[in-house]
């Protein structure tokens, strides 16, 4: 479909290091943003010599750590009991965030300790909530941001070697543009849809106590 490649080409126009980093600092943050839309394709553009892979894995590396110490500090500031109530809100739940979900992550953060903010960054559903616990556990910010450096550092590497290297497949991709967009929108909408579901279930399961 034409829609996809008007929308593929005005996001590439669009990548940029400010991009990236604002990106990548949503990602990190609530909003459900993946970075597997951000990098790769930031990459496959680094591969054309507009932009350097250096540039692209720093600029995606701090916008990470940015939006990370952002919940963190959020985290540090209200406290366990009031962050629970906000997650709780319908405004709360809209963005996929609920008091179930919150819980799960301190349970990671719990079971793995500091370096739970390394091994986080690499484990979807875990990633872009794993700076809360630290901060509701007050770990040390320079030990934070180290390990959520290197975390989010090493993710990006992985996303960025593949949106690097498909750009020397791109005469096998492109005829399938659309389909690939297609699809990747359909999964996209399903995610958003089942999230949404288990949202809802889990409030009225909650309302229903």
């Amino acid at each position: 479909m034409h829609i996809f490649q008007t929308i593929f080409d005005w996001y590439m126009a669009n990548l940029n290091y400010f991009s990236i980093f604002l990106l990548m600092f949503i990602e990190s943050t609530f909003l459900p943003l993946p970075s597997e839309i951000v990098i790769p394709f930031a990459a496959y553009k680094a591969a054309q010599h507009t932009l350097s892979v250096g540039g692209v894995l720093m600029a995606g590396t701090v916008g990470a750590l940015a939006g990370s110490l952002f919940n963190y500090h959020l985290a540090l500031w209200l406290g366990r009991p009031l962050l629970y109530r906000l997650a709780d809100t319908k405004w709360a739940h809209w963005i996929f965030i609920t008091p179930e979900g919150l819980q799960k992550t301190e349970k990671y953060f719990i079971d793995h300790g500091r370096s739970s903010t390394f091994i986080g960054r690499l484990v979807p559903g875990i990633r872009h909530l794993i700076s809360i616990p630290a901060g509701l556990a007050k770990m040390p910010r320079s030990t934070f941001m180290l390990y959520t450096f290197l975390g989010a550092g090493l993710w990006n590497i992985i996303l960025a070697l593949i949106g690097y290297f498909a750009y020397d497949i791109r005469d096998k991709i492109f005829p399938y543009l659309d389909d690939i967009m297609l699809v990747v929108g359909a999964v996209f909408v399903l995610w958003l849809s089942w999230k949404g579901y288990r949202s809802w279930r889990n409030k009225k399961a909650s309302n229903s106590r």
